[in-house]
């Protein structure tokens, strides 16, 4: 893993995360091609979506090919991971005392207002 991979993804933040990615099935009839380490694809998702970037123009230096690290995105957008660690990392923080809520906001204006019954 190299040093980019690395400031993408710190060891604290994957070892949050690692515990919390879906475990992939065994194939019934065995073989198939090595998975794609998880950190990596893991640190190349968080550059797409950090930067923006297309799928397709991902970097080769993850060791990731674009279809995978979108295939991987699909797959655990599906079982809902990406709120799991933003609340594994908020519920440590709270935990150590380092949440500022004086500076949280919370928008109702999405919510529509319940008409009284009279």
């Amino acid at each position: 893993m190299d040093d980019f991979t690395r400031r993408l993804v710190p060891d604290g933040l994957w070892k949050i995360t690692e515990p919390l990615i879906p475990t992939t099935p065994k194939r019934a009839q065995g073989g198939g091609i090595q998975r794609v380490d998880d950190r990596q694809v893991f640190a190349a998702i968080v550059f797409v979506l950090t930067t923006g970037c297309a799928w397709r123009h991902l970097p080769p230096t993850f060791g990731v090919s674009h279809q995978t690290a979108h295939r991987r995105f699909t797959e655990w957008s599906e079982a809902a991971l990406w709120a799991k660690p933003h609340r594994a990392v908020l519920d440590r923080l709270g935990a150590q005392g380092e949440v500022d809520w004086s500076r949280a906001i919370v928008d109702a204006a999405s919510l529509r207002a319940k008409r009284g019954d009279r």
